[in-house]
């Protein structure tokens, strides 16, 4: 993610800031422009609603998302626009009760998320439709709560995913991760996931790419569920560490896709971050100019594919060694190998719009 920086003062931001720490000015996001803008308070339109300027000319004016009243969304809506919902929140289908404070902390949680997974959809240029204006087509979410015996499960049907609200409970997430032998369990990492599925349909069905798709991926019309079956009664392939991003990957060819589109954006939006730091790589050791890296480059415009891998590898080794400096897991706790590469690759070419090759050498 890029940088943010007041534009009255100058301090600097985070993306879910809501007022300015240096100059205590409210801030909203404006997704047309991915910038976080300081504001300036305006008039009150007929109904009551604050307007705000968010330009020097204070030209067009906007005003805060629904949500925002409920501290879970700092996003602005053109003064205008019919809907009282940002283009993010428009794709709530339901949300818990949030009378109840637990969910509602929750759902404030998830939303950071989900506006988070929002900002790489934009900057990367793809459609966000909602089921709202496109039933069919259309991507909406559900946020859930176990309730009695009745189990939430976390996942994606014709572009409805569905998230249980428990994944935002640091425990209870962190036993699920054990439970299950995941070295990466993250609510961002759950949306970056959910959402890969969407896009397989968006991106591969739709766009003419089932047979290059299968020609890496595998033939994704083998049953699913079996699959499933098979996945969690056997030990994934030996060289699984080869081919895929992840050992969850290796289930169906569905997850294979899901799990690579997750790890694609796990990739380009840390690269921003880098990127917006400045970060250059010179690891002291003679000899290890495999570790050596600048980030020179915003990912999230069409570069060689290459270049990202090229910069990745060496800013994990470094970030993840500075995590167990601190007695923390490690960041990214992955090494793609020639076939998961060749398939982040595939995916790169699908979101940029270009022709997907498959290498048969």
């Amino acid at each position: 993610m890029r940088l943010f920086e007041c534009h009255a003062c100058g301090h600097w931001l985070s993306f879910e800031d809501e007022t300015c720490a240096g100059c205590s000015r409210e801030l909203g996001y404006l997704a047309i422009e991915a910038r976080l803008r300081s504001l300036n308070p305006i008039i009150l339109d007929p109904t009551g609603r604050q307007l705000y300027a968010a330009h020097p000319d204070q030209e067009p004016l906007y005003r805060f998302c629904h949500n925002h009243g409920h501290g879970a969304c700092n996003w602005l809506v053109p003064a205008d626009a019919i809907e009282d919902l940002c283009l993010s929140c428009r794709t709530n289908q339901m949300i818990p009760d949030i009378s109840i404070d637990v969910f509602a902390t929750r759902w404030r949680e998830i939303e950071q998320a989900k506006h988070r997974l929002m900002y790489s959809l934009l900057r990367l240029g793809l459609r966000i439709p909602n089921k709202i204006d496109e039933p069919v087509t259309g991507l909406s979410f559900q946020f859930l709560a176990d309730m009695n015996d009745l189990r939430v499960m976390t996942g994606h049907e014709d572009g409805l995913i569905t998230i249980n609200i428990v994944e935002a409970d640091s425990v209870e997430r962190e036993r699920a991760r054990s439970d299950m032998h995941e070295p990466y369990r993250t609510l961002l990492g759950h949306f970056r996931h959910e959402i890969g599925h969407y896009y397989w349909d968006r991106l591969v069905k739709d766009g003419g790419q089932v047979d290059a798709f299968r020609a890496l991926f595998g033939d994704e019309s083998v049953d699913y569920q079996t699959a499933l079956q098979n996945y969690y009664a056997s030990a994934p392939p030996d060289d699984w560490r080869e081919r895929y991003v992840s050992q969850y990957a290796t289930a169906h060819p569905w997850e294979d896709f899901a799990e690579t589109f997750a790890h694609f954006l796990h990739i380009v939006d840390t690269l921003e971050t880098a990127y917006a730091f400045g970060l250059r790589i010179r690891p002291k050791s003679a000899g290890r100019e495999d570790l050596s890296a600048t980030i020179d480059f915003n990912p999230y415009r069409e570069v060689a594919f290459d270049a990202i891998i090229d910069a990745w590898t060496p800013l994990t080794v470094a970030v993840n060694s500075i995590n167990r400096s601190m007695g923390q897991p490690e960041l990214y706790p992955f090494t793609p190998g020639p076939g998961a590469i060749e398939k982040l690759a595939f995916i790169d070419a699908l979101i940029h719009g270009r022709q997907a090759r498959v290498d048969n050498s």
